[in-house]
């Protein structure tokens, strides 16, 4: 079935396009009478303006982008970017925005796309995650002069708004809780090195562990695969940690099956954090003590600002609530190792 036109309404109401389009753009030229019959024609046949057409002609698009640099398999079993997004929906759903989503490869043709995407007038904004350390999408974005909200530290946005947490309270009440247990060996598999977020953590770690008999972070690519090996490395040392802190849920599951695979008893002779709470967290047995907080809420907050951009309000950055703990059957008192 072809998409009804102007033309289709046209030819029902008996009158010209020219009527049928002074009538649904609100301009004089047509009786109020023949206005409500076109717009009850258009209601039925599921008219509704062509927003390419609209862009062109310098109306918003009624849509927003966001480009993920990282591989589409993984969207497919790590909470934290679904849950996000469930969040974003809510808001733009509620004023008849769309979400414009793309996968990317780099970082080169992640700008690349919103490059071509503003030009071409498809989003009236973008949202910005995963920020870089000098990140040159900052700079480009600015160029662009186009609204954007980061989600992410202020410290690296720029010009930008940006929404982000406090990750580095939540590190310190994880080390403050373990450190209470009695652990003194603690280990942090992280994300990837070059993302502010897991730098802002690193070094919360590091000084919220200082005075402590070991402690290390192993960098990885946060996927489960990657977090089996960087256990499987740290349980097979002499002086193994009593306790992990990982930076996703999806590495600390995995975790959890190497620990069970090497016969390390959870939490008896380990004790496992998660990094952002999810079903699968609660699903395993031990359930995963893990760092809890409202994703969804945090992309609609992100969403809600990013629509007052576009209607050219000005937005401050914004602060969410950090992380707290939720403490499960994943961790307990330290023991040592006989």
């Amino acid at each position: 079935m072809k998409r009804p036109t102007i033309a289709d309404i046209a030819t029902r109401a008996g009158v010209s396009k020219v009527a049928v389009s002074y009538a649904l753009n609100g301009q004089p030229g047509v009786s109020e009478a023949t206005r409500a019959r076109i717009v009850a024609i258009a209601d039925e046949i599921g008219w509704r303006p062509n927003s390419a057409a609209r862009a062109l002609n310098g109306a918003r698009a009624n849509c927003v982008g966001l480009a993920l640099c990282r591989p589409a398999r993984i969207l497919g079993v790590e909470p934290f970017f679904m849950e996000l997004i469930s969040g974003i929906e809510g808001v733009l759903a509620d004023r008849s925005y769309a979400l414009l989503l793309q996968v990317v490869t780099s970082h080169q043709q992640e700008s690349e796309v919103y490059r071509r995407w503003w030009g071409e007038s498809r989003i009236d904004g973008v949202f910005l995650v995963d920020l870089h350390y000098s990140d040159t999408r900052v700079t480009e974005l600015e160029r662009l002069g186009m609204p954007v909200v980061v989600i992410g530290h202020p410290s690296e946005s720029g010009t930008l708004s940006a929404v982000w947490s406090d990750d580095g309270q939540a590190v310190r009440e994880t080390v403050s809780y373990l450190v209470a247990l009695g652990h003194h060996r603690i280990a942090r598999v992280a994300g990837l090195p070059g993302l502010v977020h897991t730098a802002v953590r690193d070094q919360a770690f590091a000084q919220a562990c200082e005075g402590l008999a070991e402690h290390v972070t192993v960098h990885t690519d946060y996927t489960g695969e990657e977090g089996a090996r960087a256990t499987r490395r740290l349980l097979s040392s002499p002086d193994r940690p009593t306790a992990i802190v990982y930076d996703n849920d999806i590495m600390a599951v995995a975790g959890l099956s190497v620990a069970q695979e090497m016969r390390v008893e959870v939490p008896a002779d380990l004790s496992i954090v998660a990094w952002d709470d999810s079903p699968l967290a609660q699903v395993v047995r031990p359930p995963l003590t893990a760092l809890t907080r409202d994703i969804p809420a945090y992309g609609a907050h992100a969403a809600q600002r990013l629509l007052a951009l576009i209607s050219g309000e000005s937005v401050p950055p914004f602060e969410d609530r950090a992380a707290s703990l939720t403490p499960r059957g994943s961790t307990g008192p330290a023991r040592s190792h006989t």
